[in-house]
């Protein structure tokens, strides 16, 4: 039977220590950064190495480097004392102007760089202290029902591995708060001189080399199934896993690729690239942000999703 370890004899500011001399790799400036005298670090780095059953730190004549043990553990202390910082922020009042806390907001990189300058705009100007972390989310291959697709982004805002969530999906469970963004479609991006550009027909869409963003490098997408309906088809020569790298790719090849028209009217430009209609309809769709209802409890949480909606208003701005 294994013993369960008994927190309460552990001295839990032990993982700030380590935080700090694992960032440092020095114990004169870790005491410094936690305001501490040098010996009381030593002297916490004892406890420390009593409390892992491990060495964790080993001396230099430059400071100190760490051991393959205490390599092993950084992320997850570093996870820990995270969690532990946003569950302390929690408790206290949320007050944009003098907050510190970082929060994360998942959505596909075509959404993601629609919102972000103005989102970053409105948090420089009420909320200087914020920090925002970004991760991309793609819907799971070959899952044709939304809900489906989008379950993993559903599941991250329960564990609170996301705030906000900003995904093409209409509907969620009842526990998900849901607020529209904008509206979106898709056009066509490709370099100023294709082919396509002259003809710009079904077939000679379906004739071109076209590139697809996919995550998990899976070349079939949402304009395969529409071709289908039209018994057409059309030939994948290359996967990328972000619009970003996408259009980076198109500057400098043949190929044709589907892409956000919002994020095209930012960034197509920047990278040379030519914007064409599709020759048939390829659907459109809302961008909306969730975040759990219990969430909303949080002050801070709800302001970021209120910041989000005003966002959405000027972006659906001609």
């Amino acid at each position: 039977m294994l013993h369960e370890i008994d927190l309460s004899r552990t001295d839990l500011n032990l993982l700030v220590l380590f935080e700090a001399v694992f960032a440092e790799r020095h114990v004169g400036r870790a005491a410094e950064r936690l305001t501490l005298s040098p010996s009381a670090v030593s002297h916490g780095l004892g406890r420390l190495r009593r409390m892992l059953n491990d060495p964790v730190f080993l001396k230099t004549p430059k400071g100190v480097i760490p051991t393959e043990r205490a390599e092993d553990l950084a992320p997850a202390i570093a996870a820990v004392l995270q969690q532990m910082r946003g569950i302390v922020a929690q408790s206290e009042p949320f007050n944009p102007a003098n907050s510190t806390r970082r929060f994360v907001i998942g959505a596909p990189d075509g959404v993601s760089a629609v919102f972000l300058h103005p989102l970053l705009a409105q948090i420089t100007a009420e909320a200087p202290g914020l920090d925002i972390g970004i991760r991309q989310l793609l819907p799971a291959p070959d899952e044709i029902a939304l809900d489906r697709a989008w379950r993993g982004a559903f599941a991250d805002l329960e564990t609170r591995a996301l705030d906000v969530a900003v995904i093409p999906i209409d509907s969620a469970p009842l526990r998900f708060a849901i607020r529209t963004l904008y509206n979106e479609d898709f056009v066509l991006a490709m370099r100023p001189d294709h082919a396509f550009l002259s003809n710009p027909s079904l077939e000679s869409y379906c004739d071109s080399g076209h590139l697809v963003v996919s995550l998990t490098g899976d070349p079939k997408g949402f304009v395969d199934e529409v071709l289908a309906r039209e018994g057409r088809s059309r030939r994948v020569q290359l996967t990328v896993p972000n619009f970003m790298f996408a259009c980076a790719i198109l500057s400098e090849t043949d190929l044709i690729c589907a892409i956000p028209r919002r994020f095209a009217t930012i960034y197509a430009g920047r990278f040379g690239l030519a914007i064409e209609h599709p020759p048939l309809p390829l659907g459109n769709f809302s961008l909306n942000a969730f975040a759990p209802k219990a969430a909303l409890h949080d002050d801070g949480v709800a302001w970021l999703l209120e910041r989000l909606e005003e966002v959405g208003s000027l972006v659906r701005k001609p």
